[in-house]
């Protein structure tokens, strides 16, 4: 199946946009990317979704096909949830579920706190709700790891090291564990690389993934869930980054959610698990559409 792609002018340029069955009835699913500052590349088996209704992927400006402006005050949360509700309304998406991995997710519910109209549902793929507890987890799950590993990502962190070869190593050891647990890594996945811009996720997030410095480090909305009306689905990796106790709490704080783990998976279930994962979705979005 081959999507149909085009450029959407928002805020500070273009952003590209891919769409797979654009004429389908079911409502469609639009899909948020993580990062930030990744792409949509390592998301495109959910097209598969596509079977039911139209899916739609875009790149958020400053990474993957979009463009890229110099204007670094366009990279914080209040950009691109603007940049969300003008995709939705060049492509016309009166009624819409969204689908948030990640940093993705950080979007999807701040977008949602605006209360826009027309959200049918939310899907948190591994959520990141608050930076604070996420860089708790972080430093919980780090001490699962060999010791010298945990050394050398605290010390690079401390000295301002982390584009060393050895901080490199090290994360590259958390992320077997607690990113994506496929051995051999797929080839695929990592020409996605390509596609990701570490400039806005340095801004946003900091130059290491366990340390907030970016502007999320205040990020917090977990107040704020119970007043996510529509239904919500939260799913996670047993050992996902976005941890199962974390990923059940926001679940628990949420009106009308439920909560599912993949239990071979750790943060790309829909890379690691995706049957399941796709089953998961699909059932969850089909039962939203037929209340």
């Amino acid at each position: 199946m081959m999507g149909e792609e085009r450029f959407i002018e928002v805020t500070g340029g273009k952003v590209w946009v891919q769409i797979f069955n654009e004429s389908a009835t079911g409502t469609p699913v639009i899909i948020l990317h993580g990062g930030p500052g990744s792409s949509s590349y390592s998301l495109q088996g959910l097209k598969a979704l596509a079977e039911d209704r139209p899916v739609i992927f875009y790149d958020q400006l400053g990474c993957g096909r979009s463009d890229r402006p110099t204007d670094t005050s366009l990279w914080r949360l209040e950009h691109f949830v603007e940049e969300l509700g003008q995709v939705r309304q060049a492509l016309n998406l009166d009624v819409v579920h969204i689908l948030g991995h990640s940093w993705g997710t950080t979007l999807a519910a701040a977008y949602c706190l605006t209360q826009p109209s027309g959200v049918k549902s939310v899907i948190f793929s591994s959520s990141c709700l608050s930076a604070p507890l996420w860089e708790q987890d972080q430093k919980r799950n780090l001490q699962k790891l060999p010791l010298e590993v945990q050394e050398t990502i605290n010390r690079c962190e401390k000295n301002g090291t982390t584009d060393s070869k050895e901080f490199k190593e090290a994360t590259e050891d958390f992320n077997k564990n607690f990113v994506c647990r496929l051995d051999p890594f797929p080839d695929w996945l990592k020409q996605g690389s390509q596609y990701r811009n570490p400039e806005v996720y340095s801004i946003m997030w900091g130059p290491s993934e366990f340390t907030v410095l970016g502007n999320l480090k205040e990020f917090d909305c977990t107040a704020q869930l119970k007043d996510i009306s529509c239904p919500t689905l939260f799913t996670c990796g047993r050992f996902d980054e976005a941890t199962p106790e974390s990923t059940e709490y926001f679940s628990s704080l949420t009106p009308n959610s439920r909560f599912h783990v993949f239990e071979n998976s750790a943060h790309m279930p829909y890379v690691e698990e995706p049957e399941e994962y796709l089953q998961v979705v699909g059932e969850f979005l089909k039962e939203v559409d037929s209340k």
